[in-house]
């Protein structure tokens, strides 16, 4: 009998010790089959870089995305909404259903961009990663179809036009995306001013809420009083860390400041534009600005205080409405994907791959908020400056550039985690 339990508890112990070299060997695999298509991508991300769209013209950018997918065995939809592209893998079990969203649209700006491969198209610049976000997905999408028989699932590549109008998210589920495809949740990343070699992830609000406040007054109202109104406005919203500034973006990184670090500048702040749009129109007087709200309880607050400081400087037999004429909603991260998110790349890559996040950026946003409103998902920051090649990743800025590398990091990394949670039950 104990001869029985013996090689009863030794075949455990085999099949447990087998199941653990497939998933090591599954990872290395991964590592090795990105170094592998690492310069082909490579070449992918500068050729979109030299020929970036605008946002509802990605027609090239269409083109070689589709071409791609069908080429690895994708089933590819091209007809949901705009120059759209959804690629569909079935592994060989069914499983969970994974989603991971890249963008495809370019910025309209002339910034330096000191590159070989500059932009071709003159007003038209990838000064936001987008093209790096592509290489990235084609990627993981061949990893995984490399992969196809070890998993368990769909994986779904929402290629996404017109993010940096805000519309395309929103429009790709207008137009039916989710009575076509089923994701159980939803990934996607940003390449940022981080090292290059780190991913940056937390629970919950990844932004801070933009808002754009209006201010109606009747026309009497002078311009000059109206901007000495609105200098009295900013300075009694606006709120910060005593000392500090939230605005400046290009400090994100700062190891003092920056969002890793617990007293980071970047929480509990709203920043207000300090130069309101003033203009009349149909004899009304028109006071409108961008503000960053980094609570969402406090944003029911705004209005009541403006109406309170136009109050105290005597203009309120003038004032006629105020309003939010834009409220987009912000990046919120699912708490519990968020926590198996970092759990499961730190026990793959090693505790030094992910940082943590303190804060809220201001500024920025990301519509891939309108698909977290309907699937649990995760949002990642991707490092893509290097200090030591001068290379600095803030996006929409002049001289905006990325190290390459973090093309090789994203894939890996996402490749490992899209395939542990298509194989996790």
């Amino acid at each position: 009998m104990k001869f029985i339990l013996s090689l009863y508890f030794l075949l455990i112990v085999l099949v447990s010790w087998q199941q653990n070299e497939k998933k090591g060997l599954t990872h290395e695999l991964v590592r090795t089959e990105t170094d592998e298509i690492y310069n082909k991508l490579v070449k992918i991300r500068r050729d979109f870089h030299a020929n970036p769209e605008l946002a509802g013209h990605e027609n090239r950018t269409q083109e070689i995305i589709k071409q791609y997918l069908l080429n690895l065995g994708f089933e590819v939809k091209a007809d949901i909404y705009g120059h759209s592209i959804v690629g569909i893998l079935n592994g060989e079990k069914k499983g969970k259903k994974i989603a991971w969203r890249a963008e495809m649209d370019a910025l309209p700006n002339d910034f330096p961009d000191e590159v070989e491969f500059k932009s071709k198209v003159k007003g038209v610049q990838h000064g936001c990663g987008h093209d790096v976000h592509l290489a990235i997905g084609l990627g993981i999408a061949e990893i995984l179809a490399k992969n196809k028989e070890s998993l368990n699932g769909t994986v779904y590549f929402i290629f996404q036009p017109e993010e940096e109008t805000f519309v395309g998210a929103k429009n790709m589920i207008d137009y039916g995306l989710f009575s076509k495809i089923h994701p159980d949740e939803i990934y996607g990343l940003h390449v940022t001013d981080l090292p290059v070699d780190k991913i940056m992830v937390k629970p919950n609000e990844m932004f801070a809420y933009q808002r754009r406040i209006r201010i109606e007054f009747k026309n009497d109202l002078s311009k000059e009083d109206a901007k000495v109104l609105t200098q009295k406005i900013h300075s009694s919203l606006s709120r910060a860390q005593t000392g500090s500034k939230p605005w400046e973006i290009q400090r994100i990184s700062d190891p003092e400041i920056g969002l890793m670090n617990p007293n980071t500048i970047f929480k509990d702040y709203l920043v207000m534009d300090n130069n309101f749009a003033i203009y009349s129109k149909k004899g009304k007087l028109f006071l409108e600005a961008y503000l960053y709200e980094t609570g969402q309880s406090n944003l029911e607050k705004i209005i009541p205080k403006v109406e309170h400081v136009i109050e105290e400087e005597g203009y309120k037999e003038k004032l006629l409405n105020i309003s939010f004429i834009q409220e987009n909603p912000t990046v919120v991260n699912n708490d519990k994907l968020t926590k198996i998110a970092i759990k499961t790349l730190n026990k793959i890559y090693g505790n030094g791959l992910m940082m943590p996040d303190y804060g809220q950026v201001p500024y920025f946003n990301d519509d891939f908020a309108y698909f977290q409103q309907k699937v649990p998902g995760v949002y990642f920051f991707l490092g893509g400056s290097n200090a030591e090649k001068g290379i600095v990743a803030m996006n929409h800025a002049p001289n905006f550039t990325v190290d390459e590398e973090s093309i090789r990091i994203g894939v890996r990394s996402f490749s490992s985690l899209i395939i542990e949670r298509l194989n996790k039950k």
